[in-house]
């Protein structure tokens, strides 16, 4: 067997094929697609409206395999988009995404294939090639981006990842199918990243070398507005994870273990000091009591992420204000309101009031600097109570291991 069809069997047994999305990159292209073909044929080529010689350089390959040329330039998003239907059009299972730059080594596609033969048949996998963004060639402003947008997963999905902006990539096309991708430029490759964890496919990274040659790569990421357009794209893709799939993922948590063990395993057995644990159930009241209303989500998870305190805690605690005790908690606060303002108790409100939505907000000034307070002092109370719980627990864990 020759090198050229090494690795040819694996690509067949495995249904995947390689992709290669080129945008005037003719001084790396060629060496790019000879290095691939020394692993396989089954290449898709996609020639994003160049200008330079790309066109000529693929005329030699038009006749081994699919090449498809867009008349002008439409940006990355829409070369993968075409790229996924291609793949599923063929009837592959996955699809290696390989920028033609010259960043990337053709000999680290068997890295993913190594993988993808070791994945359960019944489950998807989605691979990341993991760069070295310390390693001296990497342009600093590529290590922080990197940093940047790894953060922002992180929140979306829960998934810590060390790159989650590299092109090599393995991509599950069967699941990317179900997907509604809205995106067309750099920014469509975070979408489908994170749209694919929240469908529970496994994403991951592989180690993977890299080469930054700036006499030879060209690239088009236009910093200002693609970092914009992948800004707005995360702000959204927040918005959704805090108010919709955060919980989600929360409950089918608790679910999958039961309250009673995942409360005795994620919170009672947090290895957080009672310090800590008082101090997320005290946020969360608070945040929770406090008339920050549509933003308490948001709130109590940023903070918790910026304090370093338990974040399940902190969340499970905030909702607080459910239907059943709303009603409690605004006559509470309106009363309270009414004695720090130097007021007489409104005797004629009541929680039927309350519940019935009459008479509820007489003096909205009056509410809110109450349910200020009850938020304080609920908190703080709930703290110190939470804290010596906590605490005795602990002391009589220490005393049964002595």
């Amino acid at each position: 067997m020759t090198e050229t069809t090494l690795y040819d069997t694996r690509f067949e047994t495995l249904n995947c094929c390689v992709f290669i999305p080129t945008y005037n990159n003719q001084n790396t292209l060629d060496r790019v697609i000879q290095g691939v073909m020394k692993y396989t044929d089954r290449i898709i080529i996609i020639n994003d409206g160049a200008t330079d010689n790309t066109s000529r350089i693929l005329e030699n390959y038009q006749n081994q395999f699919t090449i498809i040329t867009f008349p002008e330039n439409k940006g990355k998003g829409m070369a993968l988009r075409e790229g996924f239907k291609q793949a599923s059009k063929s009837g592959y299972a996955y699809m290696i995404t390989i920028d033609s730059d010259g960043q990337h080594f053709p000999s680290d596609l068997p890295l993913f294939l190594d993988q993808l033969e070791k994945q359960d048949k019944n489950s998807s996998l989605l691979l990341i090639g993991s760069r070295d963004m310390d390693d001296p060639s990497v342009p600093g402003k590529s290590s922080f981006g990197n940093k940047f947008s790894n953060f922002w997963y992180y929140i979306e999905t829960g998934i810590k990842l060390k790159d989650t902006q590299s092109g090599y990539r393995l991509y599950p096309i069967k699941e990317i199918a179900k997907l509604k991708l809205f995106t067309t430029k750099f920014e469509l490759e975070i979408e489908v990243i994170v749209k694919l964890a929240w469908r529970n496919v496994e994403v991951r990274n592989i180690p993977v070398q890299v080469l930054y040659d700036e006499t030879e790569r060209v690239s088009h990421f236009r910093p200002f507005k693609d970092f914009t357009r992948i800004s707005i794209l995360n702000t959204w893709l927040v918005t959704l994870t805090l108010f919709f799939y955060l919980p989600k993922r929360l409950i089918n948590r608790v679910k999958k273990k039961g309250f009673k063990q995942y409360w005795r395993e994620n919170v009672l057995r947090s290895d957080d000091p009672p310090i800590k644990k008082s101090s997320a159930i005290a946020l969360g009241l608070f945040i929770g009591i406090a008339p920050l209303w549509g933003f308490q989500t948001i709130l109590v998870i940023s903070l918790a992420i910026a304090l370093k305190l338990n974040r399940t805690i902190a969340f499970l605690f905030s909702n607080i204000s459910i239907p059943p005790l709303i009603p409690f908690i605004i006559y509470g606060s309106y009363q309270i309101g009414a004695v720090a303002m130097g007021k007489e108790m409104d005797a004629t409100l009541n929680i039927e009031d309350i519940k019935s939505g009459t008479d509820v907000f007489k003096s909205l000034g009056q509410y809110v600097l109450g349910s200020f307070i009850l938020a304080t002092l609920v908190s703080s109370i709930s703290g110190v109570i939470a804290y010596l719980y906590f605490s005795s627990r602990k002391s009589k864990s220490n005393a049964i291991d002595a």
